[in-house]
């Protein structure tokens, strides 16, 4: 991998980018515009809203960058743009790690807004410090980037990359503790939700509600997320092709 060539792929995504303001929206306001609906639905009942919205503020960023990313790679390669850099010296670990890149600094915008809206708009009640909230949003951001550049390789369609989303989001959200505590699901399911990523993701949240300061299972679950984040994208340079069959 090349410095250079890393950093000059995620800036031809970002200038992509910039002329899709629909995907921009999608990426940044859609958790915001989430969260908000979140609150009102609870409007009279606040302490539900303390209780599931951290989680929330993880998850939704998660699902929205797993979209975006997932589509948008997928329409490189259906367009041939993808074949094209890749005949060029810049190696499957220079693409996987730009599109990171220029994902990541779209999810540092959306988990600072959302994060923000969250805290000091609708007022959801934290223990713990805004930054470390932040810290795990961010993290969620970036492992829903990673899902969708690994299941992108999968997908000969922009249609078949959004039915990913039922087989690889849909089962962590309904085991990741959201629904029932983890621990009174029945024991198979409690097993596999222990290797679901999203299991952290909502654990880490919770550790920042109910704790003021850094807990051991908060390490744990921030090493956890970005590791698999980083697992997910070594995978997706692995089995990055040039075009879609």
């Amino acid at each position: 991998m090349s410095t250079y060539r890393t950093l000059a792929s995620a800036a031809r995504v970002l200038r992509q980018l910039r002329h899709d303001p629909r995907s921009i929206a999608l990426m940044i306001l859609v958790p915001c515009l989430m969260l908000l609906l979140l609150r009102y639905v609870f409007d009279g009942s606040p302490q539900t809203f303390d209780s599931i919205g951290a989680s929330l503020l993880g998850i939704f960023p998660l699902i929205t960058m797993f979209l975006v990313t997932s589509i948008a790679t997928l329409r490189e390669r259906t367009s041939g743009t993808l074949e094209r850099l890749l005949a060029m010296p810049l190696g499957k670990g220079d693409l996987i790690a730009g599109y990171a890149l220029a994902f990541g600094a779209l999810a540092v915008v959306q988990s600072t807004l959302a994060t923000g809206l969250a805290l000091w708009v609708l007022g959801l009640d934290v223990t713990g410090s805004a930054w470390l909230l932040l810290l795990i949003a961010l993290l969620d951001a970036l492992l829903g980037t990673a899902l969708g550049l690994f299941v992108s390789a999968f997908a000969a369609s922009e249609f078949q990359a959004v039915q990913f989303m039922p087989a690889v989001i849909f089962p962590q959200l309904l085991l990741c503790g959201l629904f029932a505590p983890r621990a009174s699901m029945q024991p198979v399911l409690e097993w596999i939700s222990n290797v679901l990523p999203m299991s952290y993701a909502v654990d880490g949240m919770n550790e920042v509600l109910r704790h003021p300061d850094i807990t051991g299972d908060f390490v744990r679950d921030v090493v956890i997320v970005a590791g698999c984040a980083l697992l997910v994208l070594t995978l997706g340079a692995a089995t990055l092709r040039r075009r879609t069959a």
